[in-house]
């Protein structure tokens, strides 16, 4: 079975084409539960995500900050393995017919399998995959297979990333090119910083494929600044924070829907 790579693309195509910039959430499989995440997933894409990053959590996850570390933390210990972050991308495209990613750092699926883990992705529906710490120059096997199976690669680049590194990351990459917003770890912040809009004109210098913006966007008026010069706006924490900070989990899926329809004003420049 065929990922969902060319979904990815039309969506962020549709996007575009209605003069806006997707909305990318993002949530940790497993958390609170395995059920309760996916229900928040869908809460996400109805309440008006184009596309979801489905986390895969790991005990150390050196690009997220303190909140989503709590949310891994909170989902190992509930003990969520790859089989359910499969399962929740399953669900959640199933229910939503939107493209579904996985995030995830490399030594689990180096561990899984890489023919394994994209096979059963592309059977789940999964649009690809995010991949933080996998060096590009060490990527052949990985992008070898996800292109067998329809499966997006997106690397991601920072402000640190000189101008012939970009062009190296975004010639081995698809579906989209993830841009850290500033050096650091995700989670909320003040202002996302004129570093992400000279970024995001260093890499579209580089490539034709859409450039989205993550680390730090935490509402409709950050949404809205991003989204005037990206193509895509990644919102993590906040909706994680969400969930955290609900008195039960019915309430913070709410929360989550909430978010997603306040963000998705943002990128239409509607908030």
């Amino acid at each position: 079975m065929s990922g969902n790579a060319q979904l990815l693309k039309d969506t962020l195509a549709a996007a575009k084409s209605e003069d806006r910039a997707a909305l990318i959430a993002y949530l940790p499989a497993g958390f609170p539960t395995v059920d309760g995440g996916i229900e928040a997933i869908k809460a996400a894409l109805d309440g008006g995500a184009d596309v979801v990053e489905v986390g895969l959590p790991h005990s150390d996850p050196v690009l997220d900050g303190p909140v989503i570390q709590t949310a891994d933390d909170i989902a190992l210990r509930g003990g969520v393995r790859i089989a359910d972050v499969m399962r929740t991308v399953r669900e959640a495209h199933a229910a939503t017919g939107k493209p579904i990613l996985i995030m995830t750092y490399w030594n689990p699926i180096d561990r899984y399998g890489v023919e394994r883990f994209t096979a059963e992705l592309a059977g789940a529906g999964g649009a690809g995959c995010i991949l933080p710490d996998l060096p590009v120059q060490e990527s052949a096997l990985w992008r070898e297979h996800a292109d067998k199976h329809g499966l997006a690669t997106v690397f991601v680049v920072a402000p640190s990333s000189r101008d012939k590194r970009l062009a190296e990351i975004t010639a081995a990459g698809s579906g989209f090119v993830y841009a850290a917003s500033l050096m650091g770890v995700t989670g909320t912040r003040e202002s996302v910083g004129a570093q992400a809009e000279d970024l995001v004109r260093r890499t579209r210098a580089t490539t034709d494929i859409p450039v989205c913006v993550g680390l730090g966007v935490s509402n409709a008026a950050q949404a809205a600044e991003v989204a005037g010069f990206a193509d895509g706006v990644i919102v993590g924490s906040a909706f994680v924070k969400r969930m955290l900070d609900a008195p039960d989990d019915a309430a913070g899926v709410e929360g989550v829907r909430a978010l997603a329809a306040d963000l998705a004003k943002g990128v239409r420049g509607q908030a």
